[in-house]
């Protein structure tokens, strides 16, 4: 029941952005894959992710703050008693993807049945704790999941597999613009209730991958080249966010130099696929005499200053 501004290390009224980023670096940092020999690392991350879940829902949070429910979704008994609701723990489909899940809602109901003997509280007009005549039954409470995608995935839209609380397993098919943070309404999948099951809520976190980075809706990577294939040009292969592809190395190219690949990012919002930027980094060997001894004798770069642009 930790104080969720706490367990994210924000303030009461720090923005949903600064929540996002704080979520963000903890989640790197806290990631079970990242943590495989360390139990507290996977307890900590399922920690701030309820933390990061609770307050990113802005009707939660309001009631958070208000002191209607705790750190973990429950609302606050006036009678000095908790409710329900667990946070049973999540799975890896397919040995690939990591998510979790947590309830919300509560009948108070059932705690006034008790209370009060009975459910004629709950069948009056306007008694304590009961439904309104005319008024529809409540719906089941809504289940939230977390789920982890791999960078390429993301980037290509290919379906993910899920595993409900309840054992059935659903194909999601990712939508345009999906980034970390975005989420996905699975109706009537939550919990059941009087006027139908409520909804699962899927939060997507999408894995920073090891040479690849984001760029709005483009993919970036630096790729190493040789002094000759950078000197001469040359057809190299790049690793894609869909396989390799051959690219062609301009004769004459420097480190820095961006070539593209068009439609080889991520979808966006639009439907409009990103590119593939590829930073060339001519790459020279650590210690190679005949190259030492080619650039004693070369005398083309005696009266060149490539710095004379920074004014140097």
């Amino acid at each position: 029941m930790a104080d969720p501004y706490a367990t994210l290390g924000v303030a009461r009224g720090a923005s949903e952005a600064e929540i996002k980023k704080a979520y963000r670096t903890l989640a790197k940092e806290l990631h079970p894959d990242r943590n495989q020999d360390n139990p507290k690392a996977a307890e900590r991350f399922s920690q701030v992710t309820s933390a990061y879940d609770l307050l990113t829902d802005k009707d939660k949070r309001a009631r958070f703050d208000r002191g209607e429910i705790d750190g973990d979704g429950n609302p606050t008994s006036p009678f000095g008693f908790g409710g329900g609701g667990g946070r049973p723990g999540g799975g890896r489909p397919g040995g690939s993807q990591h998510f979790e899940f947590s309830e919300d809602g509560l009948d108070l109901g059932d705690i006034f049945d008790g209370l009060f003997g009975g459910g004629a509280g709950r069948r009056s007009a306007g008694g304590f704790g009961g439904q309104r005549r005319g008024a529809p039954p409540p719906k089941g409470g809504n289940v939230s999941y977390r789920l982890a995608v791999a960078f390429e995935d993301a980037a290509a839209l290919k379906p993910q597999r899920i595993t409900l609380q309840d054992g059935a397993t659903i194909d999601l098919k990712l939508p345009n613009g999906v980034e970390t943070g975005t989420q996905m309404r699975l109706g009537g999948k939550g919990q059941p209730g009087p006027g139908g099951a409520g909804d699962a809520i899927v939060t997507i976190e999408v894995r920073p991958h090891r040479f690849f980075t984001r760029d709005g809706d483009n993919v970036r990577i630096d790729l190493p080249v040789t002094l000759s294939e950078a000197v001469l040009g040359a057809k190299v292969k790049v690793p894609t966010v869909e396989g390799p592809v051959m690219l062609g190395v301009p004769a004459g190219s420097t480190s820095g130099k961006v070539l593209r690949l068009k439609g080889r990012g991520f979808h966006g919002k639009s439907g409009t696929r990103g590119d593939q930027l590829v930073t060339l980094m001519v790459d020279l060997p650590a210690d190679d005499a005949a190259l030492k001894a080619f650039v004693d004798e070369w005398q083309g770069d005696a009266a060149r200053n490539p710095r004379v642009v920074l004014g140097v």
